[in-house]
């Protein structure tokens, strides 16, 4: 076998799908619902923490279930896009907010873009979300194996501090990633929500020091809030690790901050675009 193709298959034999229900929903704040997903297969859903991607497959209104590919190997992808577009699942990317094997579940957090009086505004997972009770059902594309892909967050053993910032997109990760940190390690966090009530409680044992922006009324996630804050921000020193996620435009900015204006090494500087102003996900694929 060549190299190209062992990695192909390493990295898909990383993945698999996990058939899951609701088990409940719960609403976080104005913004946000918390959905915990349950099934005996997530028993082996084997989350690395952090920030733990994985795939959300949800079923078209009229759907009983999702349409997914049989298979999670390398050709899943392919498979999935030659299925007709009003059949194949609605697939979206997420973080695991939480992971309990011994209970086979997951907890995913929903951040409800557009969801209010009027719901066809919406995209498809919020709207899902918004309405989603027990026993409705969906797949997961997670992890088979603890160290995989869908793990961004890797500091080096000689950071000396961490800074962790996003928009309300990056909250369930910022929550995994805290919930990670070892005893003691310094961390600077800077959240931007919607509203105050979005605030929420992010147990750590780490040595953390949080800012929370609250753009109050403020139009679109990744306002100048956060920004401004961190441009203006003094932090400590010693060897930094950065990690940041949000809108995409949000993210370039801030990360455009760190190494240009203060000289940051690019390699500690960890970042990732969870969405993007006024495109689909369908639009980035495409």
């Amino acid at each position: 076998m060549s190299p190209d193709a062992t990695a192909a298959t390493v990295v898909a034999e990383e993945f698999r799908f996990f058939a899951v229900h609701v088990v409940r929903a719960e609403r976080l704040g104005p913004s946000m619902v918390r959905v915990t997903f349950g099934g005996e297969q997530l028993r082996d859903f084997a989350g690395g923490g952090r920030d733990q991607s994985l795939s959300l497959f949800l079923p078209h209104p009229g759907q009983r279930e999702p349409v997914v590919p049989t298979s999670s190997g390398n050709g899943w992808y392919a498979h999935w896009r030659q299925l007709p577009v009003d059949v194949r699942a609605v697939m979206r990317s997420y973080t695991a907010r939480a992971h309990r094997p011994e209970q086979g579940e997951v907890d995913v957090d929903f951040v409800l873009h557009g969801v209010g009086t009027a719901l066809g505004a919406a995209g498809p997972a919020s709207v899902w979300a918004a309405r989603a009770r027990p026993g409705d059902r969906a797949v997961l594309l997670g992890p088979a194996v603890e160290d995989n892909r869908g793990v961004g967050f890797r500091p080096p053993g000689d950071a000396d501090w961490v800074l962790v910032a996003g928009d309300e997109t990056a909250l369930p990760a910022v929550g995994g990633i805290l919930a990670w940190l070892p005893p003691g390690l310094h961390v600077r966090v800077l959240i931007e929500v919607p509203h105050a009530r979005d605030i929420q409680d992010l147990p750590t044992v780490a040595d953390v020091q949080a800012t929370w922006l609250v753009r109050a009324g403020a139009r679109g996630a990744g306002s100048s809030h956060l920004v401004a804050t961190l441009c203006a921000a003094e932090f400590p020193a010693g060897k930094p690790y950065a990690w940041i996620a949000g809108e995409s435009g949000l993210v370039k900015t801030l990360r455009r901050h760190l190494v240009r204006d203060r000289g940051w090494p690019r390699q500690n500087v960890r970042f990732a675009g969870y969405w993007r102003r006024g495109a689909s996900e369908e639009d980035i694929r495409a």
